[in-house]
């Protein structure tokens, strides 16, 4: 891959129709849940807590579903997953790898374990995740090990 495709650092790469997505889900499965609560008439104050905290609840999840990232910056890359970050030297990671059928971009590291990256998916925007993979894949050859060795 030639150096023009290789973006100008800091960049972050995110799922950003998928984001949006969730965080919608989110925000209107909330309102709808609580004015639910609040309509009911035969609910006590305690019962509509509960339907607001569970609201709250499911929320939080879609929230956490759409927290995924992969930030690259001169030193490294740091994953963020669903619940998890992990900063990477550009010289742990060996190869960026997005296989069709692949849910996620896949990051080998020179510890020998493979690291997912859910900020790389192809779920909804396809050829913006393979662009996305071929971006990183791009920086990791050109700061990584294979660079060191030039």
């Amino acid at each position: 891959m030639s150096q023009s495709t290789t973006p100008a650092l800091p960049v972050t790469f995110r799922p950003g129709r998928t984001r949006v997505i969730l965080l919608t889900l989110s925000a209107a499965m909330f309102v709808v849940v609580t004015a639910v609560a609040m309509m009911l008439e035969r609910l006590g104050p305690g019962e509509r807590a509960s339907f607001v905290l569970t609201a709250a609840l499911l929320s939080g999840v879609l929230v956490l579903l759409s927290r995924p990232k992969v930030v690259a910056d001169e030193d490294g890359v740091t994953v963020v997953n669903i619940t998890r970050s992990r900063r990477l030297a550009w010289a742990e990671i060996l190869k960026v790898n997005l296989r069709p059928g692949d849910p996620w971009v896949f990051l080998d590291l020179s510890d020998g374990t493979s690291l997912p990256a859910l900020g790389i998916q192809p779920g909804i925007a396809k050829e913006s995740a393979i662009r996305d993979a071929r971006a990183l894949r791009a920086l990791a050859d050109s700061h990584g090990t294979s660079a060191e060795t030039r």
